[in-house]
């Protein structure tokens, strides 16, 4: 019996594993995807591209983890109680005020990045780039929707 639960055990945290590596997998590649777009939308010099990744690279991940810890944040709490509802008003609160003052950091985030970018790139070219992230996160939703569709017909 103690062989079967450790075996159980085994292939249960083998499957973690492979699908933690998968998500990372995709992530990366996402990535890759996102910086080729970038780079073709901004067709930037390559003086620009040099000063650019770096401050960039920067900014995305350090807003990558402000969004990521209000979002963990919330799906604890909501995880803790079973649902929205069972959550009192006092804890909605605070993770109201939490994900305000995570907007708050954000759109700091925002500022400093766009008064470092203002110094070697054009406002047009920083124009460019706010709405090449958007298109770009449309075109990686609408690939997605049309996949999960695929997978469910």
């Amino acid at each position: 019996m103690k062989k079967i639960i450790l075996l159980f055990l085994i292939t249960f945290l083998s499957t973690i594993s492979v699908s933690a590596q998968m998500k990372k997998g995709s992530r990366k590649k996402i990535k890759a995807l996102k910086i080729a777009y970038l780079t073709e939308q901004l067709n930037l010099t390559s003086d620009e591209a040099e000063k650019f990744w770096p401050i960039y690279n920067d900014y995305d991940l350090k807003q990558h983890k402000l969004r990521s810890k209000t979002r963990t944040a919330m799906k604890n709490a909501i995880r803790k109680k079973g649902e929205i509802d069972a959550i009192s008003e006092v804890d909605a609160k605070e993770l109201i005020s939490s994900k305000l003052d995570t907007d708050k950091k954000i759109y700091e985030l925002q500022k400093s990045f766009i008064n470092k970018l203002e110094k070697f790139l054009s406002y047009k070219k920083i124009i460019k780039l706010q709405v090449a992230e958007i298109e770009f996160t449309r075109k990686l939703m609408r690939k997605y929707k049309r996949k999960r569709k695929n997978d469910d017909e």
